[in-house]
Order: structure tokens, then C-alpha cells, then sequence
């Protein structure tokens, strides 16, 4: 098999990959999803001058003293008239800072006697917000692509929208082949063992933002392995096991009935290397993932997630970002390198990352303990303790 680098296969699969279509939903199902399109403001946040604390709105020219007590400003009832010289509008924290009025006074700092309110100094223009403070009507506030948060959500319902354009979502169908395999639930033979794989990768899709759909696992048969995603929609197959070149891993052959043409063999990667991609005859996607369960999923997150960014109209990524290691690290073999670790924080505040001792691929109890992947590129010299390394930080929920 040809082995292909990380950054080349994933460019091949990224390869004219593009969002699947556009939908429109409301803005309280919009949850997780990504933009298709810009979100523009309606009008100025806020629409008008509004005041910052509870308190007096008055002339800041009039200095300190008494002011006669003309009306009162609230959230969302405005005062209609004009303060004048001499003259004070009690407001609340948001309401409309009357015509006439540059300043607020904080209730703290003045004295009310009846209709008159007492200023003890002149008052400045602190306390105002100015109209537009946040943001201007016609700007553009989120762009295509920006996946939906619930702070990015209350950003377009402040600029006025009720509903959003997201990008279709994928549907990956996930297929789990091998003798060696049982559901969940199941009862295993004295050779088999549960399927663990298939349940993180469908987790994974949905809260990456695809549809995942769980094919019933196949045994390792090349007609029933065909037969199996032959007529299923989806845009992109997913299949986990059977990658590899042994007498049992069929998927490739038998996909190869269905028109298969093969555009990423196998990565030089550890772990992962049988990891492969091709397109159907019909033009869906296949991406062909190790059985075992570290290597499907580390290479789910450098493959499979982009893939799916990509078919959002998302920046595909992956994004690094920089950490210290808290041990040494030998010297790199031939391959590029992704070690689960755990993450730390330094006594300055640094971010410190610890590769776990044991790195065997078909090790769940390690995956579930990691919560970042270190890379380390081919070739790359022995680390000691302290120095930068690349890693991926792993969606955990805390």
C-alpha cells in the first residue's frame, strides 16, 4: 500500500467537498448548527442613548444643585418630553435618555425632596450608553460557517432575527464490520467482543454537527458487506474494521462491486495507518477507519472531522494550539505520531500536557481518561521535559 501523509490524504479527502445544501429553521432550533449565511443587524444596539444605572438624567451644563422633577424614563417607556435647564428625569438602568438630558446622576449620589432632586456636583457623561454602543444596523455580526452557540444565538436575536439559514446537515452512515464484533447488549461468543467504536463514532458526528445513521453490522462477508450500504442515502459511508490488507479485511473489496475508487490507501500515521478514502460509483464518500478503537478515532478527528466542517462550509481545521510537556518524550519513528494525554495547568499558568504511559490502540480505558492528542511529526528529535509540542484538544465534556 502507498502511504500517504497526514496534511496530503487529508487534502485528497477534502477534496471538492462543499456544503450539501441550505435550510431555514427557527432560531430556537438552531442550536449547534452552522451559518449559511451572514447574520446582518436589523438597527443600532441600542436603538437609542440609554442609561447604564439606576438614577437622574439631566444637563450636565446645569452644574450641581436643586432640579425640578419632570418625568421619569423606564425600560421600554420612554419619557416624551424635553429636560430643560433646571429640570431632572429620574431613569432606570436601560431606559431612553430623554431629549435634552447628557448625563446621568446614580441615585446614590444625589437626594430627592419631593418634586426637586438635589445634585450635589456638576455631573459628567458617565452612566450613557450611546446609541450603537454594541453594534450598527447593517453590520455583519456572524459569518457563514460560524457554528450556532447559545452566545452567538443571543447575538442574532438581538439583531432582530427570528429565524436563521444553516447548512443541510450530512448524513453519515457508519457501517461495523467483522466476525469479531457483537453489539451492546449483545451476547458475545468466547472470541468476540462489544462493539464500542460504532456508539463513540455516531456520538461524535451528531456533536460535530452530521446525522449519523447506524447500519446493522455485517460479519466479515464481501457480498453481505456490499449488500449493506448498496442502497443506503447518506452522504458520506463511514465503515470501521476490515481496513487493513489481512485475509479478513473484505470492506475494501467489497465496495469495490459498488464502483469504489480509492483516492487515500493508507496514512503514515500512528495509530491508524490502514485508515483509507475512496468514492462510490454513485459519488458518495467512503472513509475506511481501523477496528480498533483508538485508531478509528483519532483518526476520526483528523479526517472525519474536517471532512464534516467541510460539508458545512466551516473552516475543516483541525485547529492546534501549543502546550508544555510534563515528561520526556523519546525520539519520533517514520511516522506522525497522535498520543493520548492528559492536560494540566502549571503553577504559571501555562498549559502542561502528559502523554499517557500506554499507548496501545485498542486500549478504550486510555481514550476515556484523555482529554488532548500530541502530535509528533515524523522524524521528530527526543523532547525534554518543558518543551512546546502540538496538540489537539478533544471536545470533553466537563
Amino acid at each position: 500500500m502507498r502511504l500517504m501523509s497526514v496534511k496530503d490524504a487529508r487534502r485528497r479527502m477534502l477534496a471538492g467537498a462543499a456544503p450539501m445544501g441550505v435550510e431555514t429553521v427557527p432560531l430556537f432550533g438552531a442550536l449547534g448548527r452552522f451559518l449559511a449565511e451572514p447574520v446582518l443587524a436589523l438597527r443600532d444596539q441600542p436603538p437609542f442613548a440609554a442609561s447604564s444605572m439606576d438614577g437622574w438624567a439631566v444637563r450636565a451644563v446645569d452644574g450641581g444643585g436643586p432640579r425640578r422633577i419632570v418625568g421619569e424614563s423606564a425600560a421600554g417607556h420612554g419619557f416624551a418630553g424635553e429636560v430643560g435647564a433646571g429640570e431632572a428625569a429620574r431613569i432606570f438602568t436601560g431606559a431612553a435618555v430623554p431629549k435634552g438630558a447628557d448625563a446621568v446622576v446614580i441615585q446614590e449620589d444625589a437626594r430627592r425632596d419631593g418634586a426637586v432632586v438635589h445634585i450635589p456636583q456638576s455631573p459628567d457623561g458617565r452612566h450613557i450608553r450611546p446609541a450603537g454602543l454594541d453594534f450598527r444596523a447593517g453590520e455583519r455580526l456572524l459569518e457563514p460557517g460560524a457554528r450556532l452557540d447559545p452566545w452567538r444565538l443571543s447575538l442574532a436575536a438581538a439583531a432582530g432575527r427570528a429565524s436563521l439559514s444553516v447548512a443541510v446537515r450530512p448524513k453519515v452512515a457508519i457501517l461495523s464490520t467483522g466476525d469479531e464484533v457483537v453489539e451492546p447488549g449483545g451476547t458475545p461468543g468466547p472470541f468476540q467482543i462489544f462493539n464500542s467504536g460504532g456508539v463513540a463514532l455516531a456520538t461524535l458526528i451528531e456533536t460535530w454537527g452530521g446525522e449519523a445513521v447506524v447500519l446493522p453490522p455485517v460479519a466479515d462477508d464481501e457480498a453481505a458487506t456490499a449488500r449493506a450500504v448498496a442502497g443506503v442515502a447518506a452522504d458520506l459511508l463511514v465503515t470501521l474494521g476490515g481496513a487493513s490488507v489481512g485475509d479478513h479485511d473484505l470492506v475494501k473489496p467489497a465496495l469495490g462491486r459498488l464502483g469504489l475508487t480509492l483516492r487515500v490507501e493508507s496514512v503514515a500515521v500512528r495509530p491508524g495507518k490502514p485508515t483509507w478514502f475512496g468514492v462510490l460509483g454513485d459519488d458518495r464518500r467512503v472513509l475506511g477507519l481501523p477496528g480498533n478503537p483508538a485508531s478509528a478515532l483519532v483518526c476520526a478527528e483528523l479526517f472525519l472531522r474536517p471532512l464534516l466542517r467541510a460539508l458545512l462550509g466551516a473552516e475543516p481545521g483541525p485547529v492546534t494550539v501549543m502546550a508544555r510537556l510534563d515528561i520526556a518524550l523519546p525520539a519520533a519513528g517514520d511516522r506522525e505520531q497522535w498520543m493520548r494525554a492528559r492536560l494540566a495547568t502549571a503553577a504559571d499558568g501555562g498549559l502542561l500536557v502528559r502523554p499517557l504511559r500506554d499507548q496501545d490502540s485498542s486500549l478504550v480505558t486510555i481514550f476515556a481518561r484523555a482529554d488532548a492528542l500530541v502530535r509528533r511529526p515524523v522524524g521528530a528529535a527526543a523532547a525534554p521535559v518543558g518543551e512546546a509540542v502540538e496538540i489537539l484538544l478533544l471536545g470533553r465534556l466537563s
